[in-house]
């Protein structure tokens, strides 16, 4: 291959066929392939490597500790929830198209962040922008972009994922003003992204983490509008337990 043809294919962006280029010209003589089918095979395989790569790049950023889903999900050990709307909900995308928000409800171990995990991997799959965030990772960052002044900045750039899931959302209590930032940034999301939430207390709950009656009314009252929820409270731990004792029977 001419290195100034390779040089050019790389900057105009073919990368696959700058890397393919003498196997794509064997192979459509070894196949005779006329000039349209010659040119449509590059530009499917040219398309394929750039939304593969763009794929795997907004996973990355995305920030998710552990990869889950849909498919390897043990619904058989959580009898309790109806698996044929879950999958409804999840194949059709319909989550992301209406906007809605998905709270996951239920004690620790019972899969309900893996479960989150994999409707928001779906959504990146599909071409959406997303991110993973712990809700004491948001906490900190929201208290330090408000000492620092920078508090719009970060709920704009929070505000512009099309999908963000905070996971273990009431684990730590919330001091009045970050509750204050934590709601405005749930009211701009809200109707115009897809949030999804993580937790272990169930809405009569979140008064007590919350510390404001009136903000945690306006708080549920805005993301009940549009709104799937997960009660998994019921449902059993399915972490794998590996235990050994040290002491005699």
């Amino acid at each position: 291959m001419d290195e100034t043809i390779k040089k050019q294919l790389q900057f105009i962006g073919l990368k696959h066929l700058s890397e393919d280029w003498d196997l794509t010209l064997k192979t459509a003589k070894r196949k005779q392939l006329s000039y349209h089918k010659f040119l449509t095979d590059i530009i499917e395989k040219e398309y394929f490597e750039k939304t593969e790569r763009a794929r795997l790049s907004r996973i990355k950023k995305a920030n998710i500790p552990m990869h889950f889903i849909m498919e390897t999900f043990p619904f058989d050990k959580q009898p309790r929830l109806k698996k044929r709307v879950v999958t409804e909900l999840y194949d059709s995308i319909q989550f992301m198209r209406e906007k809605q928000e998905l709270i996951f409800i239920g004690p620790t171990g019972c899969g309900k962040t893996g479960l989150a995990t994999s409707f928001l991997i779906h959504a990146l799959n599909q071409g959406y922008r997303g991110c993973f965030i712990e809700f004491h990772d948001l906490l900190d960052q929201l208290r330090t972009a408000k000492g620092d002044y920078n508090l719009s900045k970060l709920l704009k750039r929070l505000q512009s994922y099309e999908i963000l899931l905070i996971d273990e959302f009431g684990y730590e209590l919330i001091e009045e003003e970050i509750a204050g930032a934590f709601f405005e940034l749930m009211k701009k999301r809200n109707s115009h992204t897809t949030t999804l939430l993580t937790t272990q207390l169930g809405f009569e709950e979140w008064g007590c983490f919350l510390k404001d009656k009136h903000l945690t009314a306006a708080l549920l009252d805005r993301i009940t509008v549009k709104c799937t929820i997960f009660n998994m409270k019921d449902c059993i731990s399915i972490r794998p337990k590996d235990i050994a004792y040290a002491t005699k029977k």
